[in-house]
């Protein structure tokens, strides 16, 4: 058989390992690569010049894909479909043979207890909750998509009565055909627009696959008070569960309640910020449907305090607190932050420009509680010249017209030169970090870093 593989990414990778050395492969990407496999039995093309800053699926030059129409399994990495559209139209056979990592999986899994959770911010701590939570609880679950293992790699081991608890992406949800036992989608605000998704539509239409081929047997787990997942989970033939309002979990002053049973207190939950203390609204949503279990949840929520590069506290130096929130790549995010974190911040914000409306993030950087801002890439730029056009002068405004010229060591001298004890210091930027940094690993690691070295 020959396989073609679009994209060589973390899926792809593992599909190449799924199926073996047995066969021959087309492995197309949009850039070139130094760790390509080699064989008789292997094809590789790429164009030739690395691509601009931004996702994947965003070059103009389509001529590395041709050929994939003479393979007989085509495995693509989600977000190179916008590409593959532009050169093969729906009604093209090379879609009847064209699947994705995560529909092997579905269509292979020994498990249907497979929980979904999708959103714009939050599906990757919500996950993980639900995940560790259950763990706890004594249940044999795994936590995989776009956090912890890759599905192909599960297959293997899953028996039929494990759980799987997977973060799905847009980019995975778009065309989906299938739907998890269990799917949650969380706050939802438009990313990628333009940049990847043609309106504000698509992109939660997208979403709306998590649900869409659920059956009455299955589970719709949604947040009331946003429209977009409230609208997308009628969408399923399952059972509608509201989280933050009964008969989900919700809060009842500062007790954290799901029918009638008390979990804790608020002041007993290690996570910080009110956007979390919905994720943990959602997770225990999710798992009380699974396992009643008071202890193993309360267990969790006093001992879980994030992940990486979201809202992470990396050092007091000085008696200035250091939080590295580099996951949080859009507008909505970063007032999120700064509502989470009390007193007066000095902001790291900007990088690369996803299509998003920054209005109500440059209103909320001129409250009082921010004392400097340091605007990094082409919306930091962007921000700060908008700030000073507003003549904001409560507080000090600092970037450069080479905007992408920084270093991660200058800016964080210039955030600490600039703060005194009691300070926050918040690498929360509202915008991806392409352009100057890989990803926002790579920013939120020098970051960390950097800070950890300060003497």
């Amino acid at each position: 058989m020959k396989i073609g593989l679009v994209g060589w990414g973390i899926e792809t990778q593992s599909a190449y390992q799924y199926f073996g050395n047995n066969h021959d492969y087309l492995i197309v990407n949009e850039e070139p690569r130094d760790d390509f496999p080699s064989g008789n039995n292997i094809t590789v093309k790429n164009l030739s010049e690395r691509r601009k800053a931004g996702l994947t699926g965003n070059v103009t030059d389509l001529s590395y894909l041709k050929g994939l129409e003479n393979c007989d399994l085509v495995v693509i990495t989600p977000v190179a479909r916008k590409n593959l559209e532009k050169v093969y139209p729906p009604n093209s056979s090379f879609w009847q043979k064209a699947t994705t990592s995560l529909d092997i999986f579905f269509e292979k899994s020994p498990t249907k207890n497979i929980i979904g959770v999708t959103g714009t911010k939050g599906k990757g701590t919500t996950a993980t909750l639900i995940y560790k939570i259950l763990q706890t609880s004594g249940v044999n679950c795994y936590l995989a998509g776009n956090i912890g293992k890759t599905t192909l790699n599960l297959l293997a081991i899953l028996k039929k009565d494990d759980y799987v608890v997977l973060e799905l992406s847009n980019f995975q949800l778009y065309k989906f055909t299938h739907s998890p036992h269990i799917a949650v989608q969380l706050m939802t605000v438009p990313e990628h627009i333009t940049e990847w998704h043609k309106s504000v539509d698509d992109y939660t239409k997208a979403k709306r696959n998590i649900f869409l081929h659920q059956t009455a047997e299955d589970i719709a787990v949604f947040l009331p008070t946003d429209k977009a997942s409230t609208e997308n989970a009628k969408n399923s033939k399952g059972t509608l569960i509201p989280y933050t309002k009964e008969p989900g979990a919700y809060l009842l002053d500062s007790t954290l309640m799901i029918e009638n049973n008390k979990i804790c207190n608020i002041d007993d939950i290690a996570l910080i910020g009110q956007h979390n203390l919905e994720n943990i609204c959602a997770a225990v949503t999710v798992t009380w449907q699974i396992t009643k279990d008071i202890p193993a949840i309360q267990s969790v929520l006093r001992n879980f305090t994030g992940l990486d590069h979201r809202l992470q506290l990396v050092r007091t130096f000085r008696g200035v607190e250091y939080y590295n929130d580099s996951f949080g790549t859009t507008p909505d995010t970063a007032i999120v932050a700064m509502d989470a974190i009390d007193g007066n911040k000095i902001m790291i914000i900007g990088g690369h420009d996803k299509g998003s409306n920054y209005g109500d993030m440059i209103n909320r950087l001129q409250q009082d509680d921010v004392k400097h801002v340091i605007g990094v890439g082409a919306t930091g730029n962007y921000i700060v010249s908008q700030l000073a056009h507003k003549g904001v002068n409560n507080h000090h405004l600092t970037s450069k017209e080479t905007y992408n010229d920084w270093t991660m060591q200058e800016i964080i001298d210039i955030a600490t030169a600039n703060s005194k004890e009691g300070d926050k210091i918040l690498l929360s930027t509202g915008s991806a970090s392409f352009g100057i940094f890989k990803n926002y690993k790579e920013r939120g690691k020098q970051f960390t870093k950097t800070v950890q070295n300060l003497q």
